[in-house]
């Protein structure tokens, strides 16, 4: 019979699929570039549209560089592609005779980069070297510069996107939501983000985040050249005694044979918490596009879709992921039960393309403890959230709280100050959350510790994975799938 593991929180839980059941993974690695420096050269030089880097440069003049917090893929590295895209993006524009250069940190509604953790976004020589400015985007900033709309949306920009002779967005091709034009909407105001939605991380069509990206990008190139630089990453891989998980089932038997895994299961939470972070991991890329952001992006994304997808020939009718003892942005940290809902409904169950893994009216089963923990001062936005038990089951009531969010000035005095998450934050992953639980029959939270938590937020508390699986088939679930995650990757179903 068939095992696999499934990391729970710091735990590894050991999962028996039956017959006619399906194990989503990854494919192995297609394509890894020698040498990412040359390239992003490369790419600069014969952009897939409009002019190269060369001719777009003014000597003497200024340009911006766009970049985002390298909060995706899950896991991630320490240093990888990006950070080599970014240096060697900047030191073209040296060589080009550009002035002045400023890099500017897009993180949207996500904690500010704090000056201690800025030096982590580029490579250790390049921080030594680089003389230019580094700005970390405030979206409640009074110096936003208001340049369109899309319908009812204001459309506001940092002034670094406007005051300048170039802008350069250099991203990885994660989502729509995250990766080029996602990178310049990273740099605007609280409405346009909050307003960012999308029900697939991967089809433009039903994403207003993308709608809203695009017409940015093009309100922008009206007075300032823009060109942007993208990467095709690879699956990320752990290296050591499991190097290929998870799509190698080589390494998922040594796992689950290991004795390190007995005595991983032995440990404190905070040894196992000390050990999944130090695991080694590297971070490849494939490829690397460049041209108009949205351009290079969506090709980009098409490319790393191809190559990391997993296929699923049908929906699913149930489906079973393992949610990671991290949050999706940085700093990494335990998550709270917002943020491990989005892990599994708004991150996983939402990359995908043609159509969703999981049938209307299917199952999803998040196997994690579901603990009410709140990093402080870190994760204090979402007590505004979870603690009131109307908000995340009555539409009204989530409007109130959040009015009274961006009401709140120690709030908002905190996101400035780069303690916390912007009081936004919660609500958008919280609408991520329901624009797939929307459509499901019921949400298990497997191995449930804190069953008042699971029914506050409108799930099913289940003792453990046994008995949510027998919940899911008493529900009719004849087909169960399991995804092989951490690294979360896109699911291609056929239409």
């Amino acid at each position: 019979m068939t095992r696999i593991p499934l990391l729970a929180d710091t735990r590894i839980v050991v999962a028996e699929p039956g017959d006619g059941d399906v194990v989503l993974r990854p494919p192995p690695e297609r394509d890894r570039l020698a040498d990412p420096a040359q390239a992003v050269r490369d790419a600069l030089a014969f952009p897939l549209q409009g002019e190269p880097l060369e001719r777009l440069a003014t000597r003497g003049g200024t340009a911006t560089i766009v970049i985002e917090q390298p909060a995706l893929p899950i896991p991630g590295a320490p240093t990888g592609p990006r950070h080599v895209a970014i240096a060697t993006v900047a030191d073209e524009l040296e060589r080009l005779g550009v002035a002045q250069t400023t890099i500017l940190v897009a993180g949207g509604l996500l904690r500010r980069t704090t000056p201690r953790e800025i030096g982590m976004l580029v490579p250790p020589d390049f921080r030594r070297r680089f003389k230019g400015r580094l700005i970390v985007h405030d979206a409640e900033s009074e110096e936003l510069v208001e340049i369109g709309g899309l319908g009812n949306v204001p459309l506001r920009a940092h002034p670094a996107l406007v005051e300048t002779d170039l802008v350069v967005t250099v991203t990885a091709a994660e989502t729509v939501l995250h990766g080029g034009p996602a990178a310049l909407l990273a740099a605007s105001g609280r409405a346009s983000l909050r307003a960012a939605g999308a029900l697939s991380l991967l089809e433009t069509s039903a994403s207003q985040g993308w709608r809203l990206a695009v017409e940015l990008e093009r309100l922008l190139a009206r007075s300032v050249p823009l060109i942007g630089v993208s990467l095709a990453l690879n699956t990320p891989s752990v290296a050591g005694p499991f190097a290929g998980f998870p799509y190698d089932e080589a390494a998922v038997e040594r796992i689950l044979r290991s004795r390190l895994r007995l005595l991983f299961g032995l440990a404190p939470s905070r040894v196992r918490q000390r050990a999944l972070e130090r695991l080694p991991r590297e971070l490849t890329a494939a490829a690397v596009f460049a041209g108009p952001p949205s351009v290079a992006h969506t090709e980009a994304l098409l490319r790393a879709t191809v190559f990391r997808a997993a296929q699923l020939d049908r929906p699913l009718d149930a489906i079973v992921v393992g949610i990671p003892p991290t949050t999706a942005s940085l700093p990494r940290e335990r998550p709270n039960p917002v943020n491990a809902a989005y892990l599994g409904l708004g991150l996983a169950l939402r990359l995908w393309r043609n159509l969703p893994p999981l049938a209307a009216g299917g199952t999803a089963i998040l196997v994690h403890p579901f603990p009410r923990r709140f990093a402080r001062p870190t994760q204090d936005p979402y007590r505004a959230l979870f603690y009131d038990e109307r908000t995340a089951r009555d539409i009204g009531a989530m409007r109130d709280a959040e009015r009274a969010a961006v009401e709140d000035t120690r709030a908002i005095d905190a996101y400035r100050a780069g303690r916390a998450c912007h009081p936004l934050q919660p609500f958008l992953e919280w609408s991520a959350c329901d624009a797939t639980a929307h459509r499901l029959g019921a949400v298990l939270i497997a191995g449930c510790r804190d069953a008042t938590a699971a029914r506050q937020l409108g799930f099913v508390p289940v003792h453990g994975l046994g008995p949510a699986l027998e919940m899911a088939r008493g529900r009719g679930a004849e087909r169960i799938g399991y995804l092989l995650a951490p690294p979360f990757f896109p699911i291609v179903t056929a239409a």
